[in-house]
């Protein structure tokens, strides 16, 4: 569960009549594309890596083969692409913001492959076989349907959302790791691919004791896929993060959701609670890899750690418009009517931009005691991109937490977010999400995610032992410095 899945069950409260999109006609899809180009215009990062001509240039593409998609699943593909080249990972036809009726067109059919995997490189490396296929840990798939899966990644990488040029991120996003309800990789892979001749997925397989071999799957659809899920509540009053405390004396934090805004378990006081137990530990370990962000639910962790307030650097908090355009006001659909003014009493300060009021600076964490003084590890990675990017950047400021893994998502250069509008476009039918405030850090920080303290990436030898070396690195490092 991440902060765009909360937003996105707010925007499914909002709906607008919309005309067939069988039905629509050139004119109307081009009416889709004139709401696109004038809600694009509130953007905050629409220049933030690109000029208004080259803008306006893939504006002008993008309007030619939207008109000329003869289907609702290449209008979907030929937005998303477009939407890919802002370089914003906020800014994407959100799976989850899509009318029922597209989910089912679209994002359900019986296309995706009945196994979980991340990417190693370009290499497709199994991490688990829910639907029972005799496949184990560690096995590469070399090929499917007779696509060498290093080319199958790059041909879907175009489609998949990021900050900047941070491509470990939409790398990150084309696994699938049965944690998210829909899965980039199953949306995409669907739509370019289609379905395999017959339902089935023809693999080449590279074992983990390195015997080649070939394998027919069955193809599963989205409530296959679902129903191998183990969903967490994120709404509830039970906790989703676990705490463990290892037999060599590591406690372990597992978060893997900060998207708790509309949760009725008290998590603070579930996290301070354990925090005050830590007197007899050797260390502790937060595991963020999982984690895309929500609330700011690491800051309780790090106010015990300090012992003088720790200042983010400041970032200005820009816009592009005072009020919305009338013409457009209802297809932007959001749960606060307040972002429709969100620009109004700002400072303008060239350039198209008017800057709030406030900075991230002014949010200094102040120490909580009682202070903790035993070693802290994170593990982080490239999931990281909104509240657990921002978390990651903290904990390296502050000095009081190693940092172990892969760098982060997210973008040193400046993310987009804070509020939102959800765009409906009524001829096609399609969604997509718009962030409203831009975040600029002073300087000329580097197009990248946070890079970790000590890198540790995993092995399609160590996924086949279940080795885990991030979490190996950061306990070895406590065992030795506790």
């Amino acid at each position: 569960m991440n902060r765009r899945r909360f937003i996105a069950t707010l925007a499914a409260l909002g709906a607008y009549a919309t005309c067939s999109a069988q039905s629509a006609t050139a004119a109307d899809l081009k009416g889709d594309i004139a709401i696109l180009r004038q809600a694009l215009a509130l953007h905050p990062g629409l220049y933030r890596y690109a000029s208004p001509r080259e803008v306006e240039a893939r504006l002008d593409r993008l309007e030619r083969a939207f008109v000329a998609a003869p289907t609702s699943a290449q209008r979907y593909l030929v937005l998303s692409r477009f939407l890919a080249t802002i370089l914003c990972g906020h800014s994407y036809a959100n799976f989850f913001n899509q009318k029922k009726a597209v989910v089912a067109d679209l994002f359900a059919v019986r296309t995706r492959l009945p196994f979980v995997f991340r990417w190693i490189g370009d290499r497709m490396i199994v991490t688990g076989d829910p639907g029972g296929h005799g496949l184990a840990p560690g096995t590469e798939v070399t090929a499917i349907n007779g696509v060498r899966a290093g080319r199958m990644l790059a041909s879907l990488m175009p489609y998949a959302r990021a900050d900047g040029h941070n491509d470990a991120k939409r790398v990150s996003l084309l696994g699938v790791s049965g944690g998210d309800t829909i899965e980039t990789f199953d949306v995409f892979h669907g739509l370019v691919y289609g379905a395999p001749a017959g339902g089935v997925h023809r693999l080449a397989l590279r074992t983990p004791d390195g015997r080649e071999r070939s394998r027919e799957l069955p193809a599963i659809d989205l409530a296959a896929r679902q129903a191998q899920m183990t969903p967490r509540d994120y709404r509830g009053d039970q906790p989703v993060w676990t705490w463990t405390m290892r037999p060599d004396g590591i406690a372990l934090l597992t978060m893997p959701g900060w998207a708790l805004y509309d949760s009725i378990w008290d998590w603070q006081r579930w996290l301070d609670d354990r925090l005050a137990s830590l007197g007899g530990a050797k260390g502790l370990i937060i595991d963020l890899r999982d984690n895309e962000g929500g609330q700011d639910c690491g800051d309780p962790i790090l106010a015990r750690l300090i012992d003088r307030p720790l200042v983010e650097e400041g970032a200005e908090r820009r816009v592009r418009f005072t009020k919305t355009p009338a013409a457009i006001d209802r297809y932007l659909d959001t749960w606060d009517d307040s972002f429709r003014t969100l620009g109004v009493g700002a400072e303008p300060i060239g350039g198209g931009f008017l800057r709030l009021a406030g900075e991230r600076a002014n949010d200094a964490i102040q120490p909580i005691a009682p202070r903790l003084t035993l070693p802290v590890a994170a593990l982080i990675g490239p999931v990281n991109s909104s509240a657990t990017f921002q978390f990651a950047a903290k904990a390296k400021l502050s000095g009081r937490i190693r940092l172990f893994g892969e760098p982060t998502g997210g973008n040193r250069r400046g993310i987009n977010g804070g509020c939102f509008f959800f765009v409906r476009l009524p001829a096609s039918g399609l969604e997509f999400d718009l962030p409203l405030i831009g975040y600029f850090p002073p300087g000329s920080p580097p197009d990248a995610g946070i890079v970790p303290d000590v890198r540790a990436t995993a092995t399609a030898a160590g996924i086949a032992e279940g080795f885990d070396r991030p979490m190996n690195a950061a306990a070895g490092w406590i065992t030795t410095h506790g």
